[in-house]
């Protein structure tokens, strides 16, 4: 027999160092399968109420889809970790091992885009739903309170119309005195001053009736919203607090809408503009006709008068509704799914949780994969028969036995039977 080197100390401890992780690798193989099925049927069950959510029916058939696809995802998930957690640690090569993490991102991401954001959806789907009611509370809360920043500011033009009102008053005043045309009394300059003072009087009260209009609808808006605001916190199903708020959305836009018609700018800019335009001159009355010529050089005055005016007012009202209009508001449903979606920000921990236990086996695949390396490692250098342990070496040693007794029974059965010489008879003798 030829003598075999014995071990090194560093060699035997890593010989030591192997068996022990094999040790503790044997003894993790009992429950991991069992831990991975867990974990995929944890992630099938939150699968199934995020499809739940999606369905808009809720009879047996999309009970019966809705198990079936969480069903496919369960196993799907334990599948593909199964096959990671066998292969990956086992293969040597840098190139297969750059190919199996390529095949497990790739399948990570089918992982997340068929099971993680439908378990986002179950865990975080009613709050999504509630978070997307809130904003489009604060939505219609600003285009409400601009509406009426722009309502009020185009009654505030009732100042500049009562104020162009009171000049022309004060004018025909002067001139029932004779301050201006120099014949006092009520003749064609005094009425012409009246009559542009009757036409800026009348839109003044047009403007100032509006004025309860629009209290009006911004209060009746500002009770809509505080119900609006009430559903989105108030306990029970989202769903059902959804198709109130709906309909609370509608009124409130409704009352939007009539608040930009309740504006009354457009309605000065056009009697500014008619104020100017459309005049009617009075025959002249005076007795003389020098006092007809001051008159007309009066009357001519007082146009230039009333069209710088009606420009001042046609200008103001302009200004209102050059302001920016208040923004386009419109309530669209959606689902607990679309919502975790749209407002994933808001939902982080949510979707970690979603997505880490749908790849929390990927850290067991490289932990298996890291102590496979270290029990090659610690083996490194030394033979097979310097690796084996008493219990393999005691099968080794049977498994020896028995095929040298099956190798001797073959022999004993295949060898030819002996044939006797024949005997000489008496009369060959």
């Amino acid at each position: 027999m030829t003598n075999q080197p014995r071990l090194s100390d560093t060699q035997a401890r890593g010989v030591r160092y192997a068996r022990e992780l094999e040790g503790h690798l044997g003894w993790l193989d009992t429950f991991s399968g069992t831990a991975l099925g867990v974990l995929a049927v944890a992630s099938g069950i939150y699968t199934y109420l995020g499809v739940s959510s999606l369905l808009d029916e809720n009879g047996a058939m999309s009970v019966f889809a809705a198990i079936a696809y969480s069903v496919a995802v369960s196993v799907g998930i334990f599948v593909f970790w199964s096959y990671m957690m066998r292969l990956f640690p086992a293969v040597r090569s840098a190139q297969a091992r750059v190919g199996l993490i390529l095949t497990m991102g790739v399948g990570s991401l089918a992982i997340v885009a068929m099971s993680s954001w439908l378990n986002a959806a179950a865990l975080a789907g009613s709050a999504a739903v509630e978070q997307h009611l809130a904003k489009t509370v604060q939505d219609y809360q600003t285009s409400l309170e601009r509406a009426h920043e722009v309502a009020i500011t185009a009654q505030s033009l009732e100042r500049d119309v009562a104020r162009t009102r009171q000049s022309f008053e004060d004018l025909s005043e002067q001139e029932a005195a004779g301050a201006l045309s120099g014949l006092a009394g009520r003749g064609a300059v005094f009425r012409v001053l009246r009559q542009k003072a009757a036409e800026l009087s009348g839109l003044e009260g047009q403007i100032s009736a509006q004025t309860p209009l629009v209290q009006s609808a911004f209060a009746e808006g500002n009770a809509i919203l505080s119900r609006m605001r009430a559903l989105t916190v108030e306990p029970g199903p989202v769903e059902a607090r959804s198709v109130e708020f709906s309909e609370q959305a509608v009124r409130l836009a409704g009352l939007i809408t009539q608040l930009r018609q309740l504006s009354i700018a457009p309605l000065v800019e056009r009697a500014a503009q008619d104020l100017a335009a459309s005049v009617v001159l009075p025959e002249l009355d005076g007795q003389t006709e020098a006092g007809r010529v001051d008159q007309a050089a009066t009357i001519t005055s007082v146009l230039e008068v009333l069209a710088q005016r009606a420009t001042t007012l046609e200008r103001a009202a302009q200004a209102v509704q050059a302001q920016q209009p208040p923004p386009d508001v419109t309530y669209t449903p959606i689902s607990s799914a679309d919502a975790v979606i749209l407002y994933a920000r808001n939902f982080i921990p949510s979707w970690a949780g979603a997505i880490a236990i749908d790849l929390l086996p990927a850290v067991l695949v490289f932990i298996v994969a890291i102590t496979q390396a270290a029990i090659r490692g610690g083996r490194e250098g030394t033979a097979i028969e310097d690796t084996l342990t008493l219990a393999e070496l005691r099968a080794a040693l049977a498994a020896a036995r028995d095929v040298e007794t099956a190798m001797t029974d073959h022999e004993t059965h295949s060898a030819p039977p002996d044939i006797p010489l024949p005997t000489k008879t008496k009369a060959a003798e």
